[in-house]
């Protein structure tokens, strides 16, 4: 995929997503694992499983600031669920999202967050949460995956949200009135593919998935930014990471933009993109595995990536010049995954498959079951300054 070189230096795509900012192979060129971007080795912990339930993304329950309330010292999050089955990779299609609190370090698991049959699609995936205390009002914007009702789970993929009135008390939340959920914003078939595949290969889908909230501090403008792919691109990997900016106050509806960085040619899904701001920049945050990278050519450990902006919208920089932050140890490449970068800057993904030292070999149901973990990582920490980063565990 041709690109120019734009007048703040950075590259963008020619013909391509509507001039997001580049990644490609060549950012890789001087990416060394170290310390300073390396998660360290865990151990599994069978203690951490919540018995009969596997789980994996997770996000908190945030203000629009970005910043987390706590009720009598207990963060509530949002974590996708399913029984545990014979095959751990069959999760996905029986996805359910459920609240969880967790205190000092100790996680517990609670209801599901909708009721039953509630929403959209015939399971949930990953989304975002935002809570305004003065009004008791929860906001969460989730992905609908599939159509409820379909006599098969297919990997349709869209963008919704719904209201609801909370209220905690005794370490025990309430969800309660929930408005109908509303589809927030639809792929447009040009800038971003329409996510409608009845099936597809793992690491090669199409994404229409993530809603991640995010309000400007300088502007007090909303946006929700997205995995996509890029409707221009030509190549089996077409990941961006795309955007919408809310039209007047939340609830008033959404306008899609273009995306504002992309990998295609490179790299097939940035995932559960998010935005922090430290220092006055903007940092934006997105997971990513090694086997969605392209065939030929670089590739980057699994990992959490990130670039940095002046503003929202970019253009932008990649940490460290090649965007990883922190990757899995080389010992153990599929550890933990799907990070989620809190405003304090402590980092939390799900512990995935730890001390397996190659994925490749787990071909069984069986072995998957006896190996993956299913469970919240420990927290580690990350330090930013400008355009570096650093794991600080």
């Amino acid at each position: 995929m041709a690109t120019t070189v734009s007048e703040t230096g950075k590259r963008v795509a020619s013909g391509a997503c509507a001039s997001p900012t580049m990644w490609s192979a060549a950012d890789l060129g001087g990416l060394a694992l170290s310390e300073t971007n390396s998660i360290p080795t865990r151990s599994p912990a069978p203690a951490a499983r919540v018995d009969g339930f596997d789980l994996w993304d997770m996000w908190p329950i945030e203000r629009a600031d970005g910043t987390l309330p706590r009720f009598d010292g207990a963060a509530f999050w949002m974590i996708l669920t399913a029984p545990a089955a014979a095959d751990p990779d069959s999760r996905h299609a029986i996805a359910r999202i459920r609240l969880a609190s967790e205190r000092d370090g100790r996680w517990t698991l609670h209801q599901p967050v909708f009721p039953d049959g509630f929403t959209p699609g015939d399971r949930e995936w990953s989304g975002s949460a935002v809570l305004d205390e003065e009004k008791g009002e929860l906001t969460v914007y989730f992905t609908a995956a599939g159509r409820r009702g379909s006599s098969m789970a297919t990997l349709e993929q869209r963008l919704f949200e719904a209201r609801c009135r909370f209220s905690e008390a005794d370490g025990a939340v309430i969800l309660s009135d929930w408005s109908k959920p509303v589809e927030s914003v639809e792929a447009d078939g040009k800038d971003y593919m329409i996510a409608n595949q009845i099936t597809g290969v793992g690491g090669e889908i199409l994404g229409f998935r993530d809603p991640g909230f995010f309000r400007d501090p300088a502007s007090g403008r909303s946006f929700l930014f997205l995995t996509g792919s890029c409707a221009k691109s030509p190549s089996r990997w077409t990941g961006v990471i795309g955007v919408a900016e809310a039209i007047g106050a939340e609830g008033s509806g959404w306008r899609l933009l273009p995306p504002v960085l992309s990998a295609a040619g490179f790299n097939n899904e940035l995932e559960r993109p998010h935005m922090r701001v430290v220092d006055g920049r903007y940092y934006l945050f997105w997971s990513t595995q090694r086997k969605v990278f392209a065939a030929s050519g670089s590739s980057g450990p699994t990992g959490l990536y990130g670039a940095v902006s002046d503003g929202p919208l970019g253009p932008f920089m990649f940490l460290n010049g090649h965007g990883l932050i922190a990757a899995n140890p080389v010992d153990a490449p599929a550890q933990e995954y799907s990070w989620w970068v809190m405003d304090d800057l402590r980092v939390i993904g799900f512990a995935d498959f730890p001390r397996v030292a190659d994925p490749a070999t787990l071909t069984t149901a069986q072995l998957r079951r006896e190996r993956f973990a299913g469970y919240p990582a420990p927290f580690f920490r990350i330090a930013l300054d400008g355009g570096t980063s650093r794991v600080v565990v």
